[in-house]
């Protein structure tokens, strides 16, 4: 009977022995509830884990894929909340036996060793800050002087304002409300950072938020920043509403991904590309590129039938060969392939 794949939730700093049990409702791959989730070790590091029968792919539904993210979190935070320094692995992590996993391990340990020296003793904590009635503080924005005394003008005006006069005043209201919100945000950072290792800014989700970020702290001084929040509370006189969330793991710093390679894929992109060879240079890969790009491309064959899709072929081999030989030299040879055969990086870096 082949063996389960195993879906991976982070890597810990410890190679004991762990194991708790999740519902069966935060799981996409069928099983019967109680499900386990345990570590596999590789030298002082182990993987969170569990049996899975999933492909690795990820849910299109909305609602599910909600569920799983609160699911991924939930395990890795009452890990977490026991003591244990953990990495959280993006959402949708699969290998295809414990085999697998352990070459992650093996592959990824200098990096992950790294990044848990960075994080000993640390804790996320997003906090997010909204305007507590915005329609006033609109109101209030359409006050200030420059705005006020324009609105004046073509008030006093027989004909009133025009719709590119209007337009124009509701642009006014939104750069000063935006400059407004960047001042407001830069000073609830200024103030956090003080009791914060470090801070990373996420996108605003409406116009009714003024700050989302995220900020890595001791869990020494969790409480020292908890009653920041509530000190500049306190001086915006209830203008904002505060909601913070953690402890976490850093899901903001170091998310780690996998990235699998297949022999056959690559053999097969480097042969698009016209590389013979089994061995190659990033600077052989380039030319290589610009070589058959230069070729194939539509401009050149107009009256060629197929050449978009050829074009768009040397473009996919070419971009999976840079993600597959990462360093100046890289082997196409089958048995020097498993080396190669998985990337680990953090979430979002090019390295």
């Amino acid at each position: 009977m082949a063996e389960n794949g195993k879906y991976i939730y982070g890597i810990l700093n410890s190679n004991s022995h762990l194991q708790l049990t999740i519902p069966k409702a935060f799981l996409s791959d069928g099983g019967e509830s109680p499900t386990a989730v345990y570590t596999i070790p590789h030298q002082d590091l182990s993987a969170l884990v569990r049996d899975s029968n999933g492909a690795g792919s990820l849910p299109r539904s909305k609602e599910t894929l909600a569920r799983l993210l609160i699911g991924h979190q939930m395990v890795i935070e009452r890990i977490m909340a026991g003591g244990a320094t953990v990495i959280p692995m993006k959402l949708g992590t699969y290998a295809q036996d414990e085999n697998e996993v352990k070459a992650i391990l093996h592959k990824g340990y200098s990096l992950m060793k790294e990044i848990m020296e960075r994080i000993a003793d640390k804790i996320e904590i997003d906090v997010v800050a909204t305007w507590s009635h915005f329609n006033s503080t609109i109101k209030d924005v359409g006050e200030e002087k420059e705005i006020k005394e324009f609105k004046e003008r073509l008030q006093s005006r027989p004909r009133g304002a025009t719709v590119d006069e209007q337009i124009k005043i509701g642009l006014m209201i939104k750069k000063a409300l935006d400059e407004k919100r960047a001042g407001v945000s830069r000073e609830i950072l200024d103030r956090l950072q003080a009791v914060s290792e470090d801070a990373r800014i996420h996108e605003l989700m409406d116009d009714q938020m003024v700050m989302n970020a995220a900020f890595l702290i001791t869990r020494a001084r969790h409480k020292d920043f908890e009653e920041k929040v509530e000190e500049i509370n306190k001086s915006m006189q209830d203008k904002l509403n505060f909601r913070c969330v953690g402890p976490l793991p850093p899901y903001s710093y170091y998310t780690l991904e996998t990235n699998k390679f297949h022999f056959e894929e690559i053999d097969r992109a480097r042969k698009k590309l016209g590389l013979l060879k089994e061995k190659a240079t990033r600077g052989e890969i380039i030319n290589a590129h610009k070589a058959m790009a230069f070729l194939s491309h539509p401009d050149r064959n107009p009256h060629a039938p197929g050449m978009e899709k050829e074009f768009d072929e040397i473009t996919q081999a070419y971009n999976l060969l840079c993600e597959y030989c990462r360093k100046d030299f890289c082997s196409f040879e089958e048995v020097e392939f498993a080396e190669n055969a998985i990337w680990i990086k953090v979430l979002g870096s090019p390295a």
